[in-house]
């Protein structure tokens, strides 16, 4: 064996957990910066060498780019400007000739793959076929989380040692060949030894993993966030990346030996000075790539130049000062915009508000009968309490389809020969009349409305599995005041104010957890709407927070509630505990919600070809019910798609304006936090939540076959922890095609109402939350209240931008049914009268 010490197995390994997809299993599905392991870098050059290194596609090409340019959807003058910023005057012919005109070649295959290649040219022997197979099924059987009828028949102390255990006391074999089974067996054996024994050459030793684990990222990425997050699996398992890559190797020495006995040598006898190459060196800049972020650029300023102007003309106005005839908190998510619009609409005197919709609980949520806790608050926090669903009578809604006598023999036939005609009608009924059954992901089925919850933590003993129950007096205060402060609304309580998170409703979607909150790391915020509401009604809060300058009155009362996004229909908790005064307005207030709901279901189902959106929003809104739950529905709704902004401000900046369901809308006053210490808590969550989703969308937008998930229909669940195509591929990272096809591939602009030098210090204070500016994979501006202008963050500093756009289409709202029934694409920005 050589000896010279270029394979450092620990460094290597490190590396390729970096460069991996970081997805979680589907019950954690969180969204998250496909390209994290380049975010150190600038958004331009990150881009470049991941599409150069990977052959991932990373932005649209030149003829879409092109093909957007001739339609107005990059305006040309931005285009221009865009030039002379980047190359200067004399050279803005020269360029615009380039960008619009002349030919380029666009292919590019990276670096991955042309060194394991050799086995297919030299020897015929296609591994990846051969191996993939069986070691897919080797791991999702022992990884299986409750699909397959029979447990994997060992569990030991790893993988690894399952695996020999098998070998040792069974009567067939894993591997085809003595060589193969003895490496198993052999203590001695290591990664290394396995890699002389294919490569010869520990120069070829690093390219070669690349090359091996990247065909099947979406396995190894799985197994790389198992082995450092064991808890992301319900029924554990101990694996590591690097047991899975020896077994790999093994089954790679198996299948050469059975196939070509002694006639195959390693791949350094064979390699070519063109087969080995530097896998993550540094590429060269060419004239392709200035094209390329030259069009990027001016595509998304074509649209966050439209904002701006309209901010701009926004800040311009003064908020109200009225008592509102309620507020309504929401969760900062895109799809509540459009909501909050319409019940603003139909009761002008009302209020709403937008906070991360896990309401600053950080809490575990263990329902009544459940057997695991599952975290609802965002995926970065490790949570300290434990909040559990008590005193429930509901029986839950079951199926003898879904019953594991089905699995049996007798009982199998029997089920199959008797049920099994019912199941065939009740299938055809759910063609035509779909309706919520026991196979539907419901979000009203997160928590019983009836039940209660164990909120206030009454004794410090009071703890399960090292996990405070519940949450005392004070640290109740200390999250009601948290939400109050940062949103701004700290006097002028309305008599009735909702607390409303959101979930959704699907059924046959391996991706549902994408479709919840994501600040409750995937999951309805109903459990954190409840239990905050129940926190601000608490007498013993409100003492604290009036010693701490907000004084809620007495006759205001708190009530949680959740919208389900997919059917858009809202539920309410606790309403039995409201006063007799409360509870009639509620019961108005019930009716401007409904008004609101029907309207949305409207502007929402434009986006749906199964749906005539010029029908009356009461028809749409029945229709959009049902898609939700159809079995054959892809598309129960559009989800993260369209999204682009972020902004953090008080509402008068952005309520004025049509945004068409695009932006995370943050609510939050500057002049109560001068020095910005909760804008810092705010920007922290956002930039890599907001930012996150919205990069997970480009990604899979523009390369929906390497970064996204592909297509929806040929999926197929494996172990309820990823999905495939068919039942032997590797595992799908990122969206499917019917998540994203509508999507427009822009960066996230977050819009911060500050001073800019109190944004700078703010951003500047966390590393991590710098890098998304710094680097530009989310683009910042700042409205200085004091003067209404806008400023651009860039290379460290901020600079005034003025805005190209300076006469907005104005428009009454109810014009907008007319430009919703007119189109399926997006909607410019619309000044609303």
């Amino acid at each position: 064996m050589s000896s010279t010490n270029i394979f450092q197995e620990e460094q290597i390994l490190k590396e390729l957990k970096h460069y991996l997809p970081a997805q979680a299993p589907l019950k954690d599905f969180v969204h998250h910066n496909t390209l994290h392991a380049f975010q150190g870098l600038p958004f331009e050059q990150a881009i470049r060498k991941a599409s150069k290194t990977f052959g991932y596609k990373t932005s649209l090409s030149l003829r879409e780019y092109r093909k957007l340019y001739n339609e107005g959807k990059i305006n040309k003058e931005i285009l221009e400007n865009t030039i002379l910023r980047r190359k200067g005057h004399g050279e803005l012919n020269v360029w615009k000739s380039r960008l619009i005109e002349m030919d380029y070649e666009e292919f590019n295959e990276g670096k991955i793959g042309h060194l394991r290649t050799l086995w297919k040219e030299r020897f015929k022997l296609d591994l990846n076929t051969i191996v993939h197979t069986n070691l897919f099924r080797i791991l999702n059987s022992y990884l299986d989380q409750g699909i397959a009828i029979t447990k994997f028949p060992v569990n030991k102390e790893s993988f690894l040692s399952s695996i020999i255990e098998i070998e040792k006391n069974s009567f067939i074999s894993f591997f085809k060949t003595k060589r193969a089974r003895d490496l198993l067996f052999d203590p001695h054996t290591s990664l290394e030894c396995l890699l002389e024994l294919l490569l010869g050459d520990e120069a070829l030793y690093k390219q070669y993993l690349f090359d091996q684990q990247f065909a099947h990222p979406g396995w190894s990425g799985l197994i790389s966030v198992i082995e450092s997050q064991p808890g992301s699996l319900l029924d554990g398992r101990k694996i590591s990346l690097k047991e899975m890559i020896i077994l790999e190797c093994l089954l790679e020495i198996d299948n050469l030996d059975n196939a070509l006995g002694n006639k195959w040598k390693p791949l350094a006898e064979v390699a070519e000075k063109k087969h080995r190459l530097d896998i993550l060196c540094e590429t060269e800049w060419n004239e392709y790539d200035d094209l390329i972020v030259i069009w990027q650029e001016a595509y998304e300023w074509t649209y966050y130049d439209q904002v701006l102007a309209g901010v701009m003309v926004g800040e311009r106005l003064k908020p109200k000062t009225e008592i509102p005839s309620f507020e309504a908190f929401f969760c900062i998510d895109d799809r509540e915009c459009s909501i909050r619009r319409y019940i603003e609409h139909f009761d002008p005197d009302c209020a709403t508000y937008g906070t991360p919709g896990h309401f600053a609980i950080d809490m575990y949520y263990q329902p009544k009968n459940g057997k695991f806790y599952s975290k609802v608050c965002p995926l970065p926090i490790t949570p300290k309490h434990l909040i559990k669903e008590v005193s429930t009578d509901r029986n839950n809604t079951s199926d003898l389809h879904f019953n594991k006598s089905s699995h049996g023999l007798f009982r199998g036939w029997l089920i199959s020969q008797t049920l099994g005609f019912w199941s065939a009608i009740k299938l055809m009924f759910n063609i035509f009349r779909p309706s919520v059954s026991p196979a539907s992901s419901y979000s009203f089925s997160h928590m019983d409305s009836y039940s209660a919850l164990t909120v206030e933590n009454r004794s410090k003993y009071h703890k399960k599995d090292g996990l405070q129950i519940g949450y005392t007096v004070k640290e109740m205060a200390d999250r009601v005041e948290m939400v109050l402060r940062s949103t701004g609304t700290t006097e002028l309580f309305a008599p009735l104010i909702y607390i409303i998170g959101h979930g959704a409703s699907s059924a046959n979607n391996t991706h549902y957890a994408g479709y919840d909150c994501g600040a409750c790391s995937g999951r309805p915020g109903s459990a954190n709407a409840r239990a905050f509401s129940y926190m601000a009604n608490h007498q013993g809060v409100r003492t604290i927070l009036r010693k701490r300058g907000i004084d809620i009155p007495d006759t205001t009362e708190f009530i949680g509630g959740l919208h389900d996004t997919t059917r858009d229909e809202f539920r309410f908790f606790d309403e039995e505990l409201l006063s007799e005064e409360n509870d009639e307005s509620h019961k108005k207030n019930i009716l401007v919600f409904e008004k609101a709901l029907r309207a949305n279901a409207k502007e929402r189902s434009r986006r749906f070809n199964s749906i005539d959106t010029k029908q009356v929003p009461k028809t749409i809104h029945k229709k959009v019910k049902e898609r939700s739950v159809s079995l054959f529905e892809p598309r129960p709704e559009l989800n993260h798609a369209t999204n682009t902004l972020c902004i953090i401000g008080r509402k008068h900046i952005h309520d004025h304006l049509f945004l068409d369901r695009r932006a995370f809308l943050n609510s939050y006053n500057y002049e109560l936090d001068p020095d910005g210490k909760y804008l810092s808590s705010i920007i922290n969550a956002a930039a890599p939540v907001c930012g996150g989703i919205n990069l997970e969308y480009y990604f899979s937008r523009v390369d929906n076959e390497k970064l996204g998930a592909g297509s929806k229909l040929p999926h197929n669940v494996m172990g309820l922890i990823g999905v495939a195509n068919g039942f032997e591929g590797d595992l799908r990272p990122g969206l499917p095609i019917q998540m994203v096809e509508i999507h427009d591939p822009l960066r996230l602009m977050m819009v911060i109402e500050h001073d800019p030098e109190v944004v700078l210090k703010t951003i500047q204070n966390s590393e991590a939350t710098y890098e998304w500016f710094i680097n530009e994979w989310v683009i910042l501006c700042v409205v200085n209240p004091l003067d209404g202008k806008v400023y651009r963050f860039k290379d460290g500093s901020f600079e005034y931008y003025d805005p190209i756009s300076k006469n907005l289409e104005a428009v009454v709202i109810e014009y907008l049914h007319t430009a919703i029934e007119s189109t399926d694409g997006n909607l410019p920005v619309y000044l609303l009268k």
